[in-house]
């Protein structure tokens, strides 16, 4: 009775590598994976002071894994559910009126989140996309990466005006997404990404002219708008042997009439924060980071109470959670993060925005969202 189940048990763990097999060589061959920075270019990227031995590094030592093991992880991610991990209902969603976004003066200042970290900002006169993740599905196989909560978005790329810019903070699939990428490289006027990711933009079919890579302090000037990059405190890769060969950043925009906005991007907190806000602060609005976090990952992702602070640290006078709402990518409820962010922000008397998928908010003009929708 005993080589049956041998037999069979053999037969599953070749069906079970021959899947792995064959989803890492479509992985590794599809465009999704991104392209590769040049021998010359990853000579120059030495001179920027935190790149050494073929990685980016961080201002401060950072560990990805803190604490248990990759596979220990993958496999409590694959197999341990959580509570409350996913919502029971798609998330109320307005649905964004492409009109509107065309009706504006250089005075506004409207920022609209779209889920995760994906989010349309007018400033200057300015439509600026940041890390507009605009899919339902996520990476080149979408049946092991987590699945959006929503069907569909508040608008999709096709129903977007010209955008001025988009601004990407780091080449990971829930920030830098391909099918987006594609659907909005012709009405894109320029993109600002950090070192390296600009790769991925020209293996897509994006014109060299408008791919601009911007290394931790550079700046660009828009009429009206200057953008800067800034550090952040995370790592990159899109493939299984290319962690850390492109870099990461965090991005200010200031306007000339005085209107500011923060994004940090991913990461962990840092010293960082408070560097910003001297230099830049204060600002109108910060769009931090908070959730998809784990003790086992603390350095390159923030608890909420650390956005809280790090909003404070950069001066911002509004602070907005992002990083959550669309994918559940941790081990924590999916509402969690803005719960824990809410407390904290009232604690330390910082006004938050809590908008809907979609909602647009006007920065200084009425009242802030903060109905708790999400209870």
């Amino acid at each position: 009775m005993r080589k049956p189940f041998k037999t069979a048990g053999r037969w599953v763990l070749s069906l079970l590598i021959l899947l792995l097999l064959a989803g890492v060589a479509f992985a590794n061959l599809s465009p999704e994976l991104g392209g590769k920075p040049t021998k010359a270019q990853r000579a120059a990227y030495a001179k920027s002071g935190h790149y050494r031995d073929g990685e980016f590094q961080n201002l401060v030592p950072t560990e990805v894994m803190t604490g248990g093991s990759t596979m220990g992880l993958l496999w409590r991610f694959l197999f341990t559910k959580t509570p409350h991990e996913r919502p029971a209902a798609p998330l109320p969603t307005q649905p964004l009126d492409s009109a509107r976004i065309r009706q504006k003066t250089a005075a506004t200042l409207r920022v609209t989140w779209f889920g995760h970290s994906a989010s349309l900002v007018e400033i200057a006169g300015h439509n600026v996309l940041l890390d507009p993740m605009l899919s339902v599905d996520m990476g080149p196989i979408s049946w092991v990466t987590p699945k959006r909560y929503n069907p569909q978005l508040a608008i999709s790329p096709q129903q977007l005006p010209r955008i001025a810019a988009v601004l990407i903070s780091h080449d990971h699939y829930d920030h830098l997404d391909y099918k987006t990428i594609r659907e909005l490289r012709d009405k894109v006027d320029n993109f600002y990404v950090p070192l390296g990711v600009g790769a991925h933009l020209l293996l897509w079919g994006v014109a060299p002219t408008k791919v601009h890579e911007l290394d931790w302090n550079d700046s660009v000037r828009l009429p009206g708008l200057t953008i800067v990059s800034q550090p952040a405190r995370h790592f990159s890769g899109r493939g299984l042997t290319n962690r850390n060969s492109t870099s990461w950043s965090s991005w200010v925009l200031k306007a000339d009439n005085g209107r500011r906005v923060f994004y940090s991007g991913d990461g962990g907190y840092g010293p960082h924060f408070a560097a910003i806000g001297r230099k830049h602060g204060p600002f109108d609005l910060a769009l931090m980071e908070c959730g998809q976090y784990d003790q086992n990952w603390s350095q390159i992702h923030m608890m909420p109470e650390q956005s809280v602070q790090a909003a404070l640290d950069v001066r911002a006078r509004v602070y907005q959670p992002v990083h959550w709402g669309a994918f559940t990518e941790a081990h924590h409820a999916w509402n969690e993060p803005v719960t824990r962010a809410a407390a904290e922000a009232a604690r330390r008397q910082l006004s938050i925005a809590t908008p809907e998928l979609g909602q647009p908010i006007t920065v200084g003009v009425g009242p802030l969202p903060q109905t708790r929708w999400w209870q």
